[in-house]
């Protein structure tokens, strides 16, 4: 099996991504509910509108709501 190519190369400064698009796949939204953000028990990113905060490790942390399995289960029926 023969190995592609490689289209990157470690820089000087130690960057390595040249051809890597710049920027985040998470954009940021205009309104507060309309950003995601990643659930702490699932590790998934939902629109914060689709979250709540529960209590875990004594801290406030955002999960999915009403649950992580179902959020799947509805994205899944989409």
């Amino acid at each position: 099996m023969a190995k592609s190519e490689v289209k990157t190369t470690v820089l000087a400064d130690g960057l390595r991504y040249k051809s890597k698009e710049p920027g985040s796949p998470f954009k940021a939204a205009p309104s507060f509910g309309g950003a995601s953000m990643s659930c702490f028990l699932c590790g998934k990113h939902r629109l914060r509108s689709l979250m709540a905060t529960r209590k875990i490790l004594g801290r406030a942390q955002a999960v999915c709501s009403p649950s992580c399995k179902a959020m799947d289960e509805a994205a899944a029926s989409r």
